[in-house]
């Protein structure tokens, strides 16, 4: 099993930045191998949707349109820890972001997920 612990949420002014923390862990998590890890959020009434993704292998990552420019991923392999830097936060990236590993290979699903972390941003 894997266990994925976000930390770094928390209240914001518009404009401001927060930088939020996973970290991958297990009793077996030695016989797994990560091969991508992503951020999403879920804001009330709202459906939930990724905002970044970065491969562990190769480094390459992905931005929804929204988060562009603004929001930067990067991983730590050695740590095993996805990070998530929010720079110019707005209202409307108030949303409980949640960390997700993907184990498979398949790169067609997120096998694991964190409990997440809540982000408020105040205008």
């Amino acid at each position: 099993q894997v266990q994925l612990v976000e930390s770094g949420g928390g209240l914001v002014q518009a404009g401001g930045s927060l930088r939020l923390s996973c970290k991958a862990s297990g009793r077996t998590f030695s016989n797994y191998r990560i091969y991508r890890m992503g951020w999403s959020r879920q804001a009330p009434g709202k459906e939930r949707e990724f905002v970044a993704v970065i491969r562990w292998s190769g480094g390459s990552t992905y931005y929804a349109d929204s988060v562009k420019g603004r929001f930067s991923i990067s991983g730590d392999n050695a740590e095993n820890t996805v990070y998530l830097q929010m720079n110019r936060l707005k209202p409307e990236d108030t949303a409980i972001y949640y960390c997700a590993a993907d184990t498979t290979g398949t790169y067609r699903q997120y096998n694991y997920w964190g409990q997440g972390t809540q982000v408020t941003v105040s205008s």
